[in-house]
């Protein structure tokens, strides 16, 4: 079965935007490992599970998609959409007048915030409830907004791929259309659904940039 993202966010399918929006800032604040001492591994897990349905249902194009047929092309980020990536700011405002750290958010998002060559980290976050900013050297602060512009150019994309069970047993090979490039995925015997294929540096390929590809495996 495909991800459950209302579920995963506890709202009813008739959410409201700004709904879909208060469950992942409330939910952000409660998955907070500062909050769930001696679980922290399971707090992180969760915290990438509500990312990842905000990401889909905060945006528009991707929740009607979503609504339609069940899965979404390229799933994204919270960084990807202008609507996901204004609540991702408010989250860290949330974080920020509530005395709560920032250093576990390098594990969860560090692939995709890591720009070559960058010296970027959460953990030197010089955050004020007032002013979001990040301090990316010794005396020198760059806005949040322009991380994520520089970040977004060489992240990583993820899409899902529904496959049959039949498929899933035996193993498959599809190819994946990307901005005019033809990419072969090879799905190995045995997977499972939530398994994920990375085509390493294949962005480079399909759009000149630097970047993976990840593949979501959905059996149906």
């Amino acid at each position: 079965m495909a991800q459950d993202y209302y579920g995963i966010l506890g709202l009813p399918r008739n959410a409201s935007d700004a709904e879909i929006k208060k469950a992942f800032r409330k939910l952000a604040m409660q998955y907070h490992p500062d909050r769930n001492p001696g679980k922290e591994k399971w707090a992180n897990e969760k915290f990438k599970e509500i990312n990842e349905a905000y990401g889909v249902l905060g945006d528009p194009q991707k929740r009607k998609q979503y609504d339609q047929f069940g899965t979404v092309g390229e799933i994204g980020d919270v960084f990807s959409s202008p609507f996901t990536r204004t609540t991702f700011e408010e989250m860290m405002k949330d974080f920020g007048g509530a005395g709560l750290r920032f250093d576990f958010l390098d594990d969860i998002f560090g692939d995709f915030l890591n720009d070559r060559g960058s010296s970027f980290s959460f953990r030197s976050f010089s955050g004020r409830p007032a002013g979001v900013r990040f301090q990316i050297w010794p005396g020198q602060e760059i806005n949040l907004g322009k991380i994520f512009g520089q970040a977004r150019r060489t992240q990583d994309v993820r899409y899902e791929l529904a496959i049959s069970q039949q498929e899933a047993l035996q193993g498959v090979r599809k190819i994946l259309k990307r901005r005019g490039k033809r990419l072969e995925i090879k799905i190995p015997a045995g997977v499972r659904t939530g398994s994920v294929v990375r085509l390493r540096n294949a962005r480079q390929i399909s759009d000149g940039s630097p970047g993976d590809i990840l593949i979501k495996v959905i059996v149906k």
